[in-house]
């Protein structure tokens, strides 16, 4: 039987779907492509798979009034019905309780083509229908997103607009890496990923002789094939790191003194906190060497290094996602700024390296493919990672960000795209969170376990089942995407589920601006095609571009290198802070008088660490990482994934020191835990961890039995604690946990087990 092929794209990468007899039976690899992700095997798999949402559905408790939303019947309503339901209840919460009645849940990976982008679709159908509460900032690097602002002017550094790695490879000498460069972290990237670079240019790094040095509790944050050094650092404490090397800059006169008084505001009141007169502790090597476990001489011999050659600083997004996250990267920034090397090729800092695709990727500063979203009329919204917090607590005062706000009382809750019941942590405080909600809307499409506990579930399409435009700004692509099957069951596509509510709701003309999904999708690349063009970058037409099925924007002229004009000019090209300079104290940060975030780089000790007194109870300090074989939780059930599991759950890395203390061998199902739950796992022995540290994959789909997931969903232990109150981001870094053999009676997850599916009146 003939075979077609159709390009299309994922977070993970770009490829060809090959279809036979309307069936999805393969992915190739998008030619160019050097480093293709073994990802795009799951791709048919969960295309098919029997975990697929096939009908509408509505909880049966929802319909008696039972607001428990764990372990319920669902019955298979139609299209009609589902809508009405939907329809109906965005009315009665709008009309009783205004915008702040209804929150519009999103977090946009939900697919790599920006048409059907989940994230802006329900704010655009939310916002154009009167409003509601928001989401800002995200669990990747939301502590980032609100501090880089009043220290050089921009997140941008945070979101991939580094120094490209020409310019690394041309001119840096040594590279030091704060938690590492896994090469796993750059098999995904926002938009897609047309190539996937980063095993090349390590490459080519490690060549041309550039030095390495790895800052991180585990030597699997570089690639074993590399000649790195690797400095086994205490979870949490690079930030005491970065002062170590700062104080022995500044004493011994290392410090690029011109480059300070030029460039940069504040420095004098950093370095009265480096030399200790603030509080009588010298920030130096010795003290630094105390809390990190690195050696003092190490230590200063290292900031020796980096400031005798063209060194670049960068940090790891996982950093800032832990207690006083914003620490470690403002004083990543400090230590480059003492190093006098901003603006130079090759030099500085950067952000990201480690953390996603396309990083350092010289490509043309051009737009990417977007569907406009227009303004909240409300106003109203919250820190992503404050959900349970709202929930939990309607009407009481948060602080974020030099405001004071009040947490509204959300009756509705519309989904779609993201899982909660992945990426939150203190997974059951959500739990206990998410029955507070009169209702729950989902767009979904497997039975996943944010499916599982809403009200109306609505079946929405996988990528290769509708057509879109994908893309990245960081990857010189921008993709066709081609539908390949028919929608499985009674799947629709998020755009047109949301077209037919705003028509019910009497704005459909205004949602969808009188365009269909081909004609949106013609609309977004033509819009991108005019940004690049404006830019002096051509791009084909439409039809050329979609017959072809990808376009791509040329390399720059020459190396992009992050501040390059703000050196060579600061009066000309002056920062979007106050000051128009690099600010090492900010008065703005320090008028807000947040004890959890002064306004300098200062170490900040969590409360919980491997040197606080929680650990003489908790001894394992819990890293959660991303896993190598899905994106979050997306891809969990296929084939990839469940191989990577041990003996049928989520793998935990465990020092061979630390597993022998506790009678544990290779293989064995670990009970994990501390007081805020539990969760099963299987033991991986691995002697390239540091003593008192286990490691975890988020995304695991969440199977709670109780307290404790049976899965292996570390969330169920991690702190729901913002990072402090300048940034409320999430601090999923910071935990602190106990493992024992498990000895109870074998247990089998049911995480991939569909609910029970009720027929029921159209």
């Amino acid at each position: 039987m003939a075979r077609t092929r159709h390009p299309s794209l994922a977070h993970w990468g770009a490829f060809t779907a090959i279809t036979e007899a309307g069936r999805l039976v393969g992915c190739e690899p998008f030619e160019p492509d050097p480093a293709p992700s073994p990802m795009l095997d799951s791709i048919p798999e969960i295309v098919h798979s029997p975990l697929r949402v096939r009908r509408p559905a509505v909880r049966r408790g929802w319909l008696e009034g039972r607001r428990d939303r764990e372990g319920d019947d669902y019955i298979e309503i139609s299209w009609d019905r589902a809508l009405d339901l939907v329809s109906g209840e965005l009315t009665r919460v709008r009309a009783k309780h205004g915008a702040a009645g209804i929150f519009g849940g999103s977090y946009g990976w939900s697919s790599a083509g920006r048409v059907h982008h989940a994230r802006s679709l329900i704010r655009r159908f939310l916002f154009l229908g009167g409003g509601c509460v928001d989401q800002i900032g995200n669990y990747s690097w939301g502590a980032a997103q609100f501090l880089l602002p009043y220290v050089i002017g921009t997140t941008s550094p945070v979101s991939g607009d580094v120094t490209d790695w020409d310019s690394v490879l041309e001119h840096t000498r040594v590279l030091i890496a704060f938690g590492g460069i896994p090469v796993k972290n750059s098999q995904v990237t926002s938009g897609g990923a047309g190539l996937h670079n980063l095993p090349g240019w390590l490459g080519e790094a490690q060549r041309r002789g550039i030095k390495l040095v790895v800052v991180s509790p585990t030597r699997a944050d570089i690639p074993a094939e590399m000649a790195a050094e690797w400095l086994p650092i205490r979870p949490n404490t690079d930030t005491a790191l970065m002062l170590g090397m700062a104080h022995t800059l500044l004493t011994q006169d290392l410090h690029d003194a011109a480059f300070l008084a030029s460039h940069c505001t504040g420095f004098e009141r950093w370095a009265a906190y480096l030399r200790g007169d603030t509080d009588g502790q010298p920030k130096d090597a010795a003290w630094a060497a105390a809390i990190t476990g690195i050696p003092a001489a190490r230590i200063a011999a290292l900031a020796r290094e980096a400031a005798e050659q063209r060194s670049l600083l960068t940090a790891a997004w996982a950093l800032q996602r832990a207690q006083h996250g914003e620490q470690p990267y403002w004083a990543l920034i400090g230590l480059a700024a003492m190093l006098g090397q901003i603006g130079l090729p090759g030099g500085g800092f950067a952000f990201g390296h480690a953390s996603l695709n396309g990083v350092g990727q010289p490509r043309r500063q051009v737009p990417g493919p977007e569907i406009p979203v227009p303004k909240n009329p409300s106003g109203l919204a919250i820190p992503v990672a404050r959900i349970a917090d709202m929930l939990l607590a309607p009407g009481t005062e948060y602080e974020f960000n030099g405001g004071r706000h009040v947490y509204p009382d959300v009756k509705l809750i519309f989904w779609a795209g993201g899982n909660p019941f992945h990426h939150h942590q203190d997974q059951n405080r959500l739990r206990q969170a998410w029955n507070n909600p009169e209702t729950v809307i989902v767009h979904e499409s497997l039975w996943t376990p944010l499916a599982r506990r809403a009200d109306i579930v609505l079946p929405a399409t996988t990528a290769l089942e509708r057509e879109d435009v994908g893309g990245s700004s960081r990857d010189p692509y921008v993709f066709a995407m081609h539908r390949a099957v028919e929608p499985q069951g009674e799947a629709r596509n998020d755009f047109d589920i949301f077209a037919e509510l705003a028509r019910r709701a009497g704005f459909g003309e205004a949602f969808t601006a009188g365009r269909d999904v081909p004609g949106w999708c013609r609309h977004v690349y033509d819009g991108m095609r005019a940004g690049c063009q404006a830019r002096g970058v051509e791009l084909p037409d439409f039809d050329t571009f979609w017959a072809r099925g990808h376009a791509e924007v040329p390399p720059p002229e020459t190396p992009y290198v992050l501040f390059e004009r703000f050196r060579q000019d600061p009066a000309a090209n002056p920062l979007y802070t106050k000051s128009g300079r690099i600010e090492l104290y900010s008065e703005a940060v320090a008028g807000y008088g947040y004890d959890d975030c002064p306004g300098y780089p200062a170490w900040l000790p969590p409360t919980e660490w491997l040197g606080a007194p929680a650990a003489e109870q908790w001894p394992l300090h819990l890293l959660t990482n991303q896993p190598r074989t899905r994106l979050h939780s997306q891809l969990d059930p296929a084939s990839l994934s469940r191989a990577g599991k041990v003996s049928g759950h989520e793998p935990i890395a465990i020092n061979p020191l630390d597993a022998a203390e506790r009678g544990i061998s290779e293989g064995d199902v670990l009970r994990v835990f501390n007081d805020r739950g539990a969760c099963l796992a299987g033991a991986v022995l691995d002697d390239g961890l540091s003593r008192g540290v286990v490691i975890m994959a988020t995304g695991a789909w969440s199977d709670p039995d109780g307290p404790m997931d049976r899965h292996g969903n570390p969330n169920a232990l991690t702190a729901d604690i913002g990072t402090s109150r300048l940034t409320q981001g999430p601090s999923a870094q910071t935990a602190l946990v106990q493992v024992e053999k498990y000895l109870g009676e074998p247990v089998q997850h049911r995480a991939w087990e569909l609910p029970v599916l009720l027929s029921g009146a159209a």
